[in-house]
């Protein structure tokens, strides 16, 4: 066993633990060991995980023990051997059940693996379970009718967002170091901002969707919550890649995504958003994590451009194919929640689903072309703080999604684009919810972000603070 206590470790980043197996300070085993304790001590009170794969992930550390103990040259073994993951519900794993958050999925086993979960596996990595997600990945918290909601570990009266809210708040309270995420309009960024975490959206195109199509007009991505940059880099190098068939992929970088944590930035253009039309401009909370991260990077000799950034054009073509991923999920109505049946009847005909894609497609024209001029975007992941569990529960379904416009809208312009972002904590609100700030890199281009990512965490290690209570 490490010399790092249980606490410790449990908080320790994903890399470091794949450092102190392949040093054989500690085993697979102890480490699945001691998260699957802490999921059984804490879980309750959080609800991240909707199946703990407690048998197969204890096999599969067993087994990866005994590979460890018969490798002479542990620097062979693939980079996050023995590393415990989480994985959101709504993607496949094979032999473990898949509900996408509806009740009467909740016994459904999964046949496949996604390609994805192929390469997680691949890597080295061994999965805990299948964390929570909001029914379907419609919602920016995650509460689903017939499941406990997830709650966010810094404030449990508050949510963690969502879609993928209980990957954030299972990395966020130490039930896993690392987690499978994905975001078709803000699902790993807005969880990432509300539990201090980074959350990566990479570019379009990046990990692959297969062996299904993309569904949502190339919004939709795998992605990854962690505690650090470089986990969050090298999750990428490690699931990067073209598979087959797929509608759209980008060539491999030039240097793997870890390693552009280690480069030296030359000054940079950086524009940032102080306004959203025709949503306004952001709460004094995040308006002062924006400023804040505008700070630092001056501090790091980057020239910084404000701009004010107008989404009109982009809100109703948006929602419309939003609407049409719920209609197209093939679940009958009568098991969706009455939210999300609402949401369905917004979707429209197959035609203006298609002038929709092609409102988007202009919007997005427009928007990158800003990039022409600039190197990265900063923008509030969020327009204000988390909100409270079931604080929208009472409102009618109009007013609620008109509220979820309201607050999340600085992240789907990025999804329609395709280009990367990052989510890095940028400190709390009064009520000790953490806040996010977004870094929008040109398209193809996550090295930058990553790299300016790398570069504002080691003037604010983020990584090194804990919820108290999970802590």
């Amino acid at each position: 066993m490490s010399s790092k206590n249980h606490l410790d470790l449990a908080f320790t980043p994903a890399l470091e633990q794949a450092k102190l197996i392949r040093d054989r300070q500690i085993t697979p085993l102890e480490l699945t060991q001691l998260y699957l304790s802490r999921i059984e001590k804490y879980d309750s009170q959080l609800g991240c995980f909707y199946h703990v794969a407690h048998e197969s992930a204890i096999a599969d550390a067993q087994q990866k023990t005994e590979q460890l103990a018969q490798t002479s040259d542990t620097r062979k073994l693939p980079p996050f051997f023995g590393v415990p993951i989480g994985i959101k519900d709504l993607k496949s794993v094979a032999d473990m059940p898949i509900s996408y958050g509806v009740p009467a999925l909740k016994e459904q086993i999964a046949t496949f693996d996604e390609g994805v979960v192929t390469k997680i596996k691949q890597a080295g990595f061994i999965i805990l379970g299948k964390t929570a997600a909001a029914q379907l990945g419609s919602f920016p918290y995650t509460e689903p009718e017939g499941f406990a909601p997830t709650r966010n570990p810094w404030n449990r009266d508050y949510t963690p967002g969502g879609s993928s809210g209980g990957s954030s708040a299972a990395v966020a309270a130490g039930l896993c170091p690392i987690a499978l995420g994905g975001d078709g309009g803000g699902s790993i960024r807005g969880p990432a901002a509300c539990c201090n975490l980074v959350g990566i959206k990479p570019s379009r195109g990046r990990i692959s969707m297969a062996p299904v199509g993309d569904r949502i007009s190339g919004l939709g991505t795998h992605g990854v919550l962690a505690r650090t940059v470089a986990d969050a880099a090298a999750f990428l190098d490690v699931t990067a890649g073209y598979i087959t068939g797929d509608p759209y992929w980008l060539p491999n970088p030039e240097i793997p995504f870890v390693e552009a944590t280690q480069q030296t930035l030359p000054p940079l253009k950086i524009g940032f958003i102080t306004s959203l039309l025709p949503l306004g401009k952001p709460t004094p909370e995040y308006q002062q994590s924006v400023a804040t991260i505008v700070k630092q990077l001056e501090a790091l000799s980057h020239t910084i451009i404000p701009q004010e950034i107008d989404l009109t054009s982009l809100i109703k073509p948006f929602t419309t194919v939003w609407a049409t991923a719920v209609a197209s999920s093939g679940i009958p109505l009568e098991a969706l929640s009455p939210m999300n049946q609402w949401v369905n009847t917004q979707s429209g005909t197959a035609g203006e689903y298609l002038q929709a894609v092609t409102q988007m497609q202009l919007f997005a024209r427009r928007l990158v072309s800003l990039f022409t001029q600039l190197d990265v975007l900063v923008a509030p992941t969020y327009m204000h703080p988390a909100i409270k569990i079931g604080e929208w529960a009472d409102l009618s379904p109009e007013d609620t999604f008109q509220n979820i416009v309201n607050w999340i809208f600085p992240c789907p312009p990025f999804n329609v684009t395709g280009q990367p972002v990052v989510n890095i904590p940028a400190g709390f609100d009064n009520n000790n919810v953490p806040l996010g700030v977004q870094l929008v890199g040109k398209p193809n281009d996550e090295a930058t972000i990553i790299s300016l990512a790398f570069q504002l965490e080691q003037a604010q290690p983020w990584s090194l603070m804990r919820p108290e209570k999970f802590a």
